[in-house]
C-alpha cells in the first residue's frame, strides 16, 4: 500500500515538472515573439507610445487637480486648540487686583482674568455674566441676583454668594478706594434663599449696568486687612474667574514699566475653556514702542493705535478692524466761569462753529450731536440742532456785552488728534470775535486732579465714556458739581435735574424715552456742551489669528474680550458637516 502511494506521488511530481518545463519554454517563446522580436518595431509606433503616456499623465494630473480643487467644497479652514496670542497695551501694571485697575494694561488684564456679575453683551447693552438672572421688583428699588450653578475659581474652589458679599463689603468699605465705589453708593446687600438682594435708596431702571463689578475670592482674601488689600500678594499672583488664569510675569531688562504677563486658559471658566493655549499681555509706556512692536511682528495685536497708524505699519500681514465705542468727544462749557456764563454766547458758539471741520480732523468716527448714542436708547423724536450760520453767530457775539479782553482758556489733552482739533476750534472762536488761548496737558492723574477736578478751564475738549445705558446723572445733574463729580460743565437746571431722576426711576421704556427726549431738548437749548464725535477703536492684528466678532458692539475697549474664548491662533482643516 505504501509502495503504491509512493509511485503515485512520483508520477504526479513528474507531471508537474514536465508541465513547468513546458510552461517556461512557451513563456520564453512568447516573450521572444511578442516583445524581444518586436522591440525593433518601437520606432515605428513611438509617436503612439508617447501620446499614450501623455494621455495617462494628463488624466492623472486632472484627477489630482480636481481632488485639490473641490477639497474646499467638503472641508473648511478653522481654528483649533493651541497657539499663543500676544497683545500690546499701554500703561504700567501696579496691581492685578481688578478693583484697582486704572491703566489700559491693568484693565485688559482684569477683563481676561476676572468675570463680572453682569457684563456688556453683543448688542452693546448690559447682559449676564456670573449671574444667571438679574431682575427687579415693580418699582425698580429691589434687585435680585441668582448666580450660575457650579461656578469655580481657577484653583477649583467654588465661587459662591459669599464671594459676592465679600467683594461688596470691600467696595463699600470707606477705608478702601476702588473703581466701583459709586456703583453701590447707598445700596444695601443681603443674602436670602440662595439669592443676593440689592436694595437701592431710590429706583434705578438701569441698575444692572452698575453690576459690572468683578468678584474677589473670599477663601484667599478673607483674613487680609481691607486697607492692605492693594499691597497683598494677590495683586501679583491672583486666583481668577475669567477665561484665563495667571501664569507668570517677565519684566523688561531694559525699560522700566515694560513687562510681559503670561496667562493660560482657565479650565473652570463658565463659558468654556478658551481655544488659545496662552495669552500674553505686553505692556508699554509709549505708543511709539507699540507701533514698533507691531511693525516688527513681536506682538500679534493692539488696540492702542489710531487709524492713521496703518500708513506707518504698511504690512500685508496686518489687518485693521474698527469698532465704535460708547465714548463721545465733546466741547464742554464751564458755566461757572468767565464769559461763557452768558447763554447767548454759548448759543452763538453752537451756531457759529463748524463741527464738520473738527470731525474731519478726528477721522473715521461717527458724528455725535447729543449726550447719548442711538445704541443706548433709540428715541422717536430728537430735538433739532441749530444749523450753522456764521454771520448770525458773529452778530450775536458783537451785540452781547462782555469784556472782550477776557481770554477764554481752551483746555484739552496733547495726544492723538486733540491738539489739532483744539487749535482748529480756537481758530473758529477767534473768527467769531473771542480771545482764546489753548492749553494742552498730558492725560495723566495730574491732569485729572489739577484741571478736571478743579474745573480749571473755560472750555474743555475732552472724551468721556457714555456707557451702555443713557444715564445722564453723572455728567449733567447738579449734584455732580463737585471735585469728585463728572458734571464737567457745572450745569445746573432744576428741570433737567428732575427729568434725569425721573428717567432713571421709570421702568416703562416708553415713558423713559419721553423723559430722555425732554432732557435732550433742554440740553440743546441750554448748551452746556456741544457734541463732536463718537469714537472708534482701531484694532490692528495679524491676519493669521481670529479675533472678536464684527457683530460685537463694544461699549468699552475691553469689551473686545467678551468672546475671547473663541479667539484662535492655531489653524486646521475640518470636513464640512453634510
Amino acid at each position: 500500500m505504501v509502495n503504491k502511494i509512493q509511485k503515485s506521488g512520483q508520477k504526479i511530481t513528474q507531471k508537474i515538472s514536465r508541465l513547468s518545463r513546458k510552461t517556461a519554454i512557451e513563456g520564453r517563446e512568447h516573450v521572444k515573439e511578442n516583445l524581444v522580436e518586436r522591440i525593433s518595431h518601437i520606432k515605428n509606433v513611438k509617436l503612439l507610445i508617447v501620446e499614450w503616456i501623455l494621455l495617462v499623465t494628463a488624466v492623472m494630473l486632472l484627477a489630482i487637480t480636481q481632488l485639490l480643487w473641490y477639497s474646499d467644497s467638503y472641508s473648511v479652514q478653522t481654528y483649533t486648540y493651541g497657539g499663543t496670542y500676544t497683545e500690546a497695551t499701554l500703561g504700567d501694571v501696579k496691581s492685578l487686583n481688578p478693583l484697582f485697575a486704572n491703566t489700559n494694561s491693568e484693565k485688559a488684564l482684569s477683563k481676561l482674568l476676572f468675570a463680572t456679575l453682569a457684563e456688556n453683551d453683543y448688542s452693546g447693552h448690559t447682559g449676564l455674566g456670573l449671574a444667571q438672572n438679574i431682575y427687579s421688583n415693580e418699582n425698580g428699588k429691589i434687585w435680585t441676583i441668582k448666580l450660575r450653578e457650579n461656578l469655580k475659581w481657577s484653583d477649583g474652589a467654588p465661587l459662591t454668594n459669599d464671594d459676592v458679599l465679600f467683594t461688596v463689603s470691600i467696595i463699600k468699605n470707606p477705608s478702601v478706594t476702588t473703581n466701583f465705589d459709586s456703583n453701590l453708593s447707598g445700596v444695601s446687600v443681603k443674602e436670602e434663599e440662595g439669592k443676593i438682594i440689592f436694595e437701592l435708596p431710590t429706583a434705578y431702571a438701569n441698575f444692572p449696568s452698575a453690576l459690572t463689578i468683578p468678584v474677589l475670592p473670599k477663601h484667599i482674601l478673607a483674613d487680609v486687612d481691607p486697607k492692605l488689600l492693594l499691597e497683598n500678594q494677590f495683586s501679583n499672583n491672583p486666583v481668577s474667574s475669567g477665561p484665563f488664569s495667571f501664569n507668570a510675569t517677565q519684566a523688561s531688562a531694559t525699560n522700566a514699566g515694560e513687562a510681559v504677563f503670561y496667562l493660560i486658559p482657565n479650565q473652570y471658566y463658565y463659558n468654556g475653556k478658551p481655544l488659545l493655549n496662552s495669552f500674553a499681555i505686553h505692556t508699554y509706556k509709549e505708543k511709539e514702542d507699540i507701533l514698533a512692536a507691531m511693525k516688527s511682528g513681536s506682538v500679534t495685536a493692539t488696540s492702542e493705535l489710531q487709524a492713521s497708524a496703518a500708513n506707518e505699519i504698511k504690512s500685508s500681514n496686518i489687518y485693521e478692524r474698527q469698532a465704535a465705542l460708547s465714548n463721545g468727544v465733546y466741547i464742554f462749557f464751564n458755566m461757572n466761569s468767565g464769559v461763557l456764563k452768558e447763554k447767548s454766547l454759548r448759543k452763538a458758539i453752537q451756531k457759529g462753529i463748524d463741527t464738520n471741520e473738527l470731525r474731519k480732523i478726528i477721522g473715521d468716527n461717527i458724528p455725535l450731536d447729543y449726550p447719548i448714542t442711538p445704541n443706548q436708547i433709540e428715541l422717536d423724536n430728537y430735538p433739532e440742532i441749530p444749523a450753522r450760520n456764521f454771520d448770525e453767530a458773529k452778530k450775536i457775539v458783537a451785540e452781547t456785552e462782555f469784556d472782550r479782553e477776557t481770554t477764554i482758556n481752551l483746555v484739552s489733552i496733547s495726544t492723538e488728534y486733540y491738539d489739532d482739533v483744539a487749535n482748529k476750534l480756537a481758530e473758529q472762536l477767534r473768527d467769531l470775535g473771542f480771545k482764546v488761548e489753548v492749553q494742552l496737558y498730558e492725560p495723566n492723574q495730574e491732569f485729572v486732579t489739577n484741571i478736571i477736578s478743579t474745573r480749571a478751564y473755560d472750555i474743555l475738549l475732552y472724551e468721556i465714556e457714555l456707557g451702555p445705558d443713557p444715564d445722564l446723572l453723572a455728567y449733567y445733574h447738579s449734584s455732580q458739581n463737585s471735585s469728585v463729580g463728572l458734571n464737567l460743565s457745572n450745569y445746573k437746571n432744576s428741570l433737567t435735574d428732575d427729568l434725569i431722576l425721573a428717567a432713571r426711576s421709570t421702568m416703562d421704556i416708553t415713558l423713559r424715552k419721553a423723559k430722555y427726549e425732554a432732557i435732550l431738548k433742554q440740553w440743546v437749548e441750554d448748551v452746556p456742551a456741544i457734541g463732536v464725535a463718537q469714537t472708534n477703536m482701531s484694532y490692528f492684528y495679524n491676519k493669521n489669528v481670529s479675533i472678536f466678532s464684527e457683530s460685537n458692539r463694544l461699549v468699552y475697549a475691553t469689551d473686545r474680550f467678551n468672546d475671547v474664548e473663541h479667539w484662535g491662533a492655531q489653524k486646521t482643516r475640518k470636513n464640512r458637516t453634510p
